[in-house]
């Protein structure tokens, strides 16, 4: 059975730091294109950032320059790391695999940047 398992959110203030991890099982990691979303009360699932099996990366603005997702595909883990945050940032942080045939989420992490 696929698991995205995420770890590392928490409780920060603003302009501190947090480190995201999602380590994967029972997928060929690799091949997958991996995300990282976000969904804020009463607000949509976001896609926040992307990296291909290639290692092309795609962000949503606000983040650029702010946040940097990598993989380690002998791991099998993604990685978001998250510099300056602030409280907007504050969300429930969810990890994503897909291909084109398929797409897998992890269960979520919380992740709060105080003001």
């Amino acid at each position: 059975q696929v698991q995205l398992v995420e770890s590392g959110g928490g409780l920060v203030q603003a302009g501190g730091s947090l480190r995201l991890s999602c380590a994967a099982s029972e997928i060929i990691f690799s091949i997958y294109t991996m995300g990282w979303y976000r969904q804020a009360p009463g607000k949509q699932r976001e896609l926040v950032a992307s990296i291909t099996s290639g290692g092309s990366t795609n962000y949503e603005d606000s983040v650029k320059g702010r946040f940097t997702i990598s993989r380690d595909n002998a791991k099998n883990t993604v990685y978001l790391q998250m510099n300056s945050l602030k409280p907007e940032d504050t969300a429930v942080y969810y990890c994503n695999a897909r291909t084109w045939a398929v797409n897998y989420w992890g269960q979520g992490t919380q992740v709060t940047v105080s003001s």
